[in-house]
């Protein structure tokens, strides 16, 4: 009974995480990434540096974020923002 409750605890926890490609999708540049997030993808209490209106409305995902910070030019932790 009791290794019968842990394996469904297991299977439960497993079937709640997502995929890593669910969760980390590099995109080749900032024009792919706007396919799918036409605003960009930032971390979770990130701002944009703008002397204009900021851009509030980017996907917020620490790992989608951290697999493009390649495209983060300006630093502000949103890779591709655009309003």
């Amino acid at each position: 009974m009791r290794s019968t409750l842990l394996a469904a605890a297991v299977t439960a926890a497993v079937l709640l995480v997502p995929t890593s490609a669910e969760a980390a999708t590099t995109f080749k540049n900032c024009t792919e990434m706007h396919k799918k997030y036409p605003h960009g993808v930032g971390m979770p209490g990130a701002k944009d540096k703008t002397s204009g209106t900021p851009v509030t409305t980017f996907k917020r995902s620490k790992a989608l974020y951290q697999a493009n910070t390649k495209s983060d030019r300006d630093k502000d932790k949103i890779a591709c923002e655009k309003k």
